[in-house]
């Protein structure tokens, strides 16, 4: 559902949240080792996070990733968008220019009732909220070996 790009981001936001609840900042190498991602292909999701206020930087030797309170109630939504645009949630399913509700393509409602749950999907919880269900182990992060 998600682009590759996209997986990485949700995983390293939810890390930062999850650290950010006890007080740490992290850095791009430890993000990209938790999440198995390339060291550079994080740096990159990580600016574009910053970039759009989903999480916060500094540089420095105290420097590192961090969540604060302007960023506690930003859902998944947040991310899928810095990462994906709006694509997911907007347009025809099929590529048609003159898709709409008064003009639809054989999908449009179909898709349209599976768009408002996704929508629920990815604002119903906090990424706050995700990271304390990995922290307190209800829910995971990472692939078992």
């Amino acid at each position: 559902m998600f682009s590759k790009t996209c997986q990485y981001a949700i995983k390293a936001v939810i890390y930062i949240h999850k650290q950010s609840l006890v007080g740490k900042k992290v850095g791009a190498k430890e993000i990209g080792q938790e999440i198995d991602a390339p060291d550079a292909f994080t740096a990159k999701i990580l600016q574009i996070l910053v970039r759009q206020q989903v999480v916060g930087s500094f540089k420095g030797p105290t420097g590192g990733f961090f969540v604060d309170k302007s960023h506690e109630s930003k859902t998944l939504k947040d991310v899928v968008m810095a990462i994906d645009g709006d694509g997911l949630f907007h347009g025809c399913s099929l590529g048609l220019k003159q898709c709409s509700e008064v003009n639809p393509c054989p999908l449009h409602f179909e898709i349209s009732n599976v768009r408002t749950k996704i929508i629920h999907m990815l604002t119903v919880k906090s990424l706050k909220q995700l990271a304390e269900e990995v922290g307190d182990g209800t829910t995971v992060l990472a692939r078992f070996a």
